[in-house]
């Protein structure tokens, strides 16, 4: 089986530009659906709210991996961004989904997110966790596998969701990107370690595991989590953050007390001046707190497994320094 000719959604974004890259470094033929004035080579120019776009994007083609969309943010959505996440991230990927299927495409792989199940608090959590997602880009990402799957009923597509981790590596601007700047610099505090879990997932990996769905039979109308499974603590990651760079170990930290107190004092700032700033009670909690996701379904059914272990992955994400 061969993916025959391929095309790919946000692919001048990070996970997007990687697949294509790799894509290209087969030889399959690709194209490229971008949105801007000056297509590149194998790119046409289209928008996910314009089916006639969608429509000529899609003729002829046999895969298509939907890797657009509106990213995640954390702290409270104003309505307008609530709004353009159900509309790029759920009413885009409807509309392509239809586009496709319409035009006969064979397999349809959706980068979704594991922020399309509800929090997992202090469990580690699968694919069947019961807890609804929170928020308007989980929701609209959940709303969007839901549609996908419709539609691939509808028309006979091979499709699957992809549930992402957090994905890094160079080039990235994610959260671990941000952390590791901030390590250089010397001003990110060494944490406690609580004990936290927090899964992620490289962005090799994650092209890895794209490509592996969208031939395997058996992953048809799946969604699978995608994260390595190995998990880390807050304090594990500040600590490999500096390995990678040639940092001299920190062998104190500052207590959990301090932080939380410094966290109330953020909060304080952001409702005084209406701006975030880099540490409030929401940005610890994720420092210290666990956000563990199993890959055990996607390695049970199709025998894939992330294989980029952190030591690696911050290497390479940060240019071998």
């Amino acid at each position: 089986m061969t993916l025959g000719r391929c095309l790919v959604t946000g692919g001048r974004g990070f996970i997007g530009a990687r697949l294509v890259a790799a894509l290209r470094a087969d030889g399959v033929t690709l194209r490229v659906l971008t949105r801007g004035d000056v297509p590149g080579p194998d790119e046409v120019r289209g928008e996910l709210a314009d089916p006639d776009s969608l429509a000529r994007a899609c003729e002829g083609v046999d895969t298509v991996f939907h890797c657009a969309g509106h990213a995640h943010a954390f702290g409270a959505l104003s309505a307008d961004e609530a709004a353009r996440h159900r509309q790029v991230n759920f009413e885009g990927t409807r509309a392509l989904a239809e586009a496709a299927g319409r035009a006969g495409v064979r397999r349809f792989v959706f980068l979704s997110s594991v922020k399309a199940m509800g929090e997992p608090l202090d469990a580690c959590i699968d694919e069947d966790w019961p807890a609804p997602p929170t928020g308007a880009y989980g929701q609209a990402k959940r709303a969007a596998e839901d549609a996908l799957q419709a539609a691939a009923g509808d028309y006979g597509m091979h499709a699957v969701s992809l549930r992402l981790a957090m994905v890094y590596g160079a080039g990235g601007r994610g959260n671990l990107e941000r952390m590791a700047a901030l390590v250089r610099r010397g001003i990110f505090p060494p944490l406690p370690e609580t004990g936290n879990r927090r899964s992620l997932v490289h962005v090799s990996d994650v092209v890895a595991a794209i490509r592996r769905v969208a031939l395997d039979p058996r992953a048809a109308g799946r969604s699978y989590i995608v994260a390595h499974p190995e998990t880390h603590s807050g304090r594990q990651l500040f600590d490999a953050l500096r390995a990678a760079q040639g940092l001299a170990p920190v062998r104190w930290s500052v207590p959990r007390g301090v932080l939380t107190a410094a966290a109330r004092l953020g909060d304080g700032v952001e409702r005084l001046l209406s701006r975030r700033v880099p540490l409030d009670s929401e940005a610890l909690g994720r420092l210290l707190g666990s956000a563990c996701y199993s890959p055990a379904r996607i390695e049970r059914e199709l025998g894939w497994r992330a294989r980029v272990g952190l030591a690696e992955g911050l290497r390479e994400m940060l240019g071998g320094v």
